[in-house]
């Protein structure tokens, strides 16, 4: 089996991912730094591996953890060894963990946050609007950034003065490109400053999750301290990386599909059908990081061995032949039945999902409703994709917003 090197600069993600589908369901692959795993490619196979239990996030099972070839300073330790919290835990403490936080985020609840999500997206417009005419604008820094941030933040009970700083250091989290000698440095701010918010918080108890999750330790869940930090700490990095990137990827899809744009914004195509096809198409995580094989597994015609890591490259599957057909290459907002995993499947898929969604089901008709005559102000081809090979994310978003709807110009 020919080993993959995954692209440390993700120069082109989707020559990348069309790599490993062509080397079938099971592909080797190369982390940066050198590190070997294993990729699932496609589609069933994924879900297959998604549900069995074989499949652990326990590092204590990897075979290179267990040699020691993992070192500390790994620019992907944050991924591959987070702490203990829901995203490393299997089992009765998988559920134990995950249980509270989705019960804060179900559809009900999500639908509350309609009112405020609302409000945050017309003040970020307001702030476009304002902006000189004429001038190219940073979509992502100026729109798709602060709106899934101080969402995550408002439900978590962050501080919006920590929004600059967890900017940074989550840049530094991600990034493949993170200096090893800063890497344990980087980690330990970050546990330092989640720890600082859950401390004030349990001073100052409010009405969000992070004050429910020091309740609950209280009143016998038996979560511990580290458990509260990183679920805390887990829940604003995914709850804000992928909302940025599903935002970016939709204009940049519409903006690239010029006749499918004008269907809606003519009220032809729905905006849930762009934001599904644009999950599948050009998903926001590209690779989740990393889970272990207790025993060999059969992964359609290849074997994962025991005690190997797999990673699961959501931006090869949401192009697979097999499960979409021959236009799965194609972007095609009306495509019916559209049943991506973009989110995750079975007991690991994201209990933010819901909210990611309505963020973006609110965002974006607001967005284009504002500004119908936005155009990208660069080429689609100069777009750059940042050193980040869990997340599909661009640099920036530089975009002509034209005329503001009811504004002459």
């Amino acid at each position: 089996m020919t080993r993959i090197a995954l692209d440390p600069f993700v120069t082109d993600l989707d020559g990348e991912s069309a790599a490993l589908r062509a080397a079938g369901p099971l592909a080797e692959v190369e982390l940066p730094g050198g590190v070997h795993v294993y990729a699932v490619t496609r589609h069933a196979e994924a879900r297959a591996l998604l549900t069995d239990s074989r499949v652990v996030k326990d590092i204590n099972v990897w075979n290179a953890w267990q040699r020691g070839e993992i070192p500390m300073d790994w620019p992907l330790i944050g991924l591959a060894n987070p702490g203990r919290s829901m995203l490393t835990v299997d089992g009765a403490d998988h559920r134990r963990l995950r249980t509270l936080v989705a019960q804060a985020l179900t559809v009900k609840r999500v639908e509350r946050l309609r009112a405020g999500i609302e409000a945050l997206t017309n003040a970020s417009l307001e702030k476009l609007a304002a902006l000189p005419a004429g001038q190219p604008v940073d979509l992502k820094a100026e729109f798709a950034y602060p709106l899934p941030m101080n969402v995550i933040s408002e439900l978590m009970g962050v501080d919006g003065a920590d929004h600059p700083r967890l900017k940074e250091l989550f840049e530094k989290f991600f990034s493949t490109q993170t200096p090893p000698e800063e890497v344990p440095q980087m980690m330990a701010d970050l546990g330092a400053l989640f720890t600082k918010i859950v401390d004030d918080k349990r001073a100052n108890p409010g009405d969000d999750l992070t004050s429910a999750l020091i309740a609950a330790s209280e009143n016998g869940d038996h979560l511990t301290d580290e458990e509260i930090v990183n679920t805390l700490q887990l829940i604003i990095a995914a709850g804000h990386e992928t909302t940025i990137s599903l935002i970016v990827n939709v204009v940049e899809a519409l903006q690239t599909h010029p006749e499918q744009r004008k269907k809606v914004l003519d009220g032809e195509i729905g905006w849930e059908g762009v934001i599904e096809e644009t999950l599948r198409w050009n998903t926001p995580t590209s690779h989740v990081l990393i889970r272990f094989a207790t025993e060999d597994i059969e992964v359609g015609d290849r074997i994962l061995p025991k005690g190997e890591g797999l990673i699961i490259s959501f931006g090869a599957l949401g192009r697979d032949e097999e499960q979409y057909g021959p236009t799965a290459g194609e972007f095609d907002a009306t495509r019916t039945p559209n049943r991506h995993i973009a989110f995750g499947h079975g007991p690991h898929v994201c209990p933010g999902a819901a909210l990611s969604r309505l963020e973006a089901g609110i965002a974006l008709p607001a967005l284009y409703e504002r500004f119908p005559e936005l155009e990208l102000a660069v080429p689609a081809t100069e777009l750059r994709n940042k050193p980040i090979v869990t997340q599909n994310d661009l640099y920036e978003l530089p975009v002509q917003l034209g005329c503001p709807f009811g504004h002459e110009a």
